[in-house]
């Protein structure tokens, strides 16, 4: 079921959306206490640097899900931009999972 959910251009994107929030998360709220609280700045650097790099592969795997869809540009911004804010990757990805029709499930 896993690789069934990976190689699909929708699974790919959900699968990117989950671990960058998990990661945007962790970073908000393990992080920044961490190093502005607790003068520990090591993790947030690391869990940073990890965010910013899950990222990337969630913005190709968007992109690649809204040329395959055919979004439209205000649409593709906003999926882009949910995961830079947290939680709103995962309000995104339910949002995009209820529209998703057996058809567009193909890979």
């Amino acid at each position: 079921m896993t690789a069934e959910l990976v190689s699909t251009r929708f699974g790919r994107y959900r699968v990117m959306a989950y671990v960058t929030g998990v990661v945007l998360l962790m970073a908000c709220f393990v992080a920044i206490p961490l190093t502005y609280g607790f003068d520990r700045p090591g993790f947030g650097k690391v869990v940073w640097t990890l965010h910013g790099w899950l990222y990337l592969l969630y913005l190709m795997a968007a992109v690649h899900l809204a040329m395959a869809r055919r979004w439209p540009a205000g649409r593709l911004v906003l999926v882009l931009l949910a995961g830079t804010i947290p939680f709103l990757s995962f309000v995104m990805e339910r949002r995009l999972s209820r529209e998703q029709s057996p058809q567009a499930a193909q890979p």
